[in-house]
Order: C-alpha cells, then structure tokens, then sequence
C-alpha cells in the first residue's frame, strides 16, 4: 500500500466537493458532533463550545502531516459549510484501511453519503492500492448499514470488543469492501 501524499487530495463528485477540515469549519463540526441523533452511534469526546472542536481538527490535520490517515470534510458543490465528514484515522494492517463517516441530520436519505463513501473508496484502491476497506458500526445503526450495503460493502461479522472507547470495549458489525478485480 502507498504512503498518503504531502499534499492534501481533495476529492469531487458530481454534488460534493471532499475538502481539507480547517479552523473555520469549527462551528459545522460543533454542529455535527454535539447532535445526540449523529453521535447515537459514534463515539465523540464532549463538546460545550464551538472552540472545543479546535483541537480535533489539529488532530485531523496532524494525522494526516504524519501520514497517518485523512478526514475530508463534506460539502455541498460551491458552498463551504460542512454537512459532514468522511476518512480514516490509521491504517489497521498493510493493506487495509478502517472507514468513519457522520453526515448533519439534515442531509440524511438524500444520497450525499453514499457519493462520499463511494469517492473515498475509490480513492483508497486506486491512489493508496489498499486490498480492503472496513467500517465497524455499533449495533443498531441501521441507517449506516444500508449506504454501506448499498456502496458495495458486505457484512464481514460481528467483532467482539472490536472497539474500546473510554476504557471500555464494545462489540461491533464490520462491513468489508473489496476492489472489484
């Protein structure tokens, strides 16, 4: 699998547009990851105000400095408001790349995170030459496994303690897309 690039990809579909996450995009993700219906199922550290998310996007912008991972911002063609986020934080083997994705409310059933999703992935197979891309969900949340069924993921199984958050671990669904050969 390739090293990510220096320079950050930024990634276009016919409606979205996938950006750097910068400082100014504080008050969409405070909006994002302080709404009880997007965070149900995500696991986000607490946020009072919109100057807490400042140090998640060093965060985001380091691990992509280090190679690490990429979290793209999602925005609708010619705005620059986020709707939401998609990327991935580490890589978990040589060729695999773990999945994370939230969309604002808002947005959900209209198609936008699929696009994002299937960007992304194609993104992750043609520039990084990935084998695999995985998404673990919490039980529960329908809603993601069907834009992940419905761009080309299958249901690997459920992994005990496949997530520890806050000392604790949880089980977890995880979806599997490969490259189509």
């Amino acid at each position: 699998m390739r090293s990510l690039p220096d320079i950050f990809p930024v990634l276009f579909t016919p409606r979205l547009h996938l950006v750097e996450i910068e400082h100014l995009h504080q008050p969409d993700l405070f909006y994002l990851l302080t709404d009880k219906r997007v965070t149900r199922y995500y696991h986000v550290i607490p946020l009072n105000e919109v100057a807490d998310v400042r140090p998640v996007i060093d965060l985001f912008r380091k691990r992509f400095n280090d190679k690490e991972g990429i979290r793209w911002g999602i925005a609708l063609e010619n705005k620059t408001e986020l709707i939401g986020f998609i990327g991935f934080n580490n890589y978990e083997t040589a060729d695999t790349v773990p999945l994370v994705f939230a969309l604002v409310q808002e947005y959900w059933g209209k198609g936008y995170m699929a696009e994002a999703i299937e960007a992304v992935v194609q993104y992750i197979f043609t520039a990084l030459e990935a084998k695999k891309v995985v998404a673990d969900l919490l039980p529960g949340n329908v809603a993601s496994e069907r834009v992940l069924v419905k761009t080309g993921f299958h249901h690997e199984g459920l992994v005990a303690g496949g997530m520890v958050w806050d000392n604790k671990s949880y089980d977890v669904n995880r979806y599997v897309r490969q490259p189509n050969l």
